[in-house]
């Protein structure tokens, strides 16, 4: 099996994608944070003391989306279409699922992208109700959706 990372030296590479095609791509990915009840409940009532949790994660994922390349070695920079993050509470856990959309016309999916925002705003909640609950569990990041390019689409209901 050949690695596209690794050059005939078995040297680390990015993939050179100029040969391929622009396609629309688009990829969701999703992950969730569990807390104390504390917690969840300072997060709804917005009553932190490092101000909206939920909107600030919201821009900080954005912020991972757009700077995957900068973090993730072999990522290439992308020139992205879109972005959108949703955040779903989850009282009976209690915690968020939060869910990224990262979307281009381009050589290259977005897979990456979505799941790097996903990651930073999970991040992102914890870091800012950390001083009311250091036990919070971030888990279940994941690609959701994937469409577009020569791999075809995935769909993890389809699994």
């Amino acid at each position: 099996m050949n690695l596209t990372h690794l050059d005939e030296n078995d040297r680390p590479k990015m993939v050179d994608v100029s040969d391929k095609n622009d396609t629309k791509r688009i990829a969701i990915a999703s992950g969730e944070i569990t807390m104390s009840q504390d917690a969840f409940d300072a997060i709804i009532s917005n009553t932190t003391k490092k101000g909206p949790v939920l909107q600030t994660a919201v821009i900080a994922a954005i912020m991972g989306v757009k700077k995957t390349s900068d973090l993730i070695p072999m990522c290439h920079p992308l020139l992205l279409t879109g972005i959108n993050c949703d955040i779903e509470e989850k009282p009976q856990l209690p915690g968020f699922k939060l869910i990224v959309t990262a979307k281009l016309n381009g050589q290259t999916g977005v897979e990456m992208e979505a799941l790097t925002g996903v990651s930073v705003g999970l991040l992102t909640i914890y870091d800012m109700v950390k001083a009311i609950d250091k036990s919070m569990i971030i888990s279940k990041v994941q690609l959701e959706n994937k469409s577009g390019g020569k791999s075809g689409d995935f769909n993890r209901k389809d699994l």
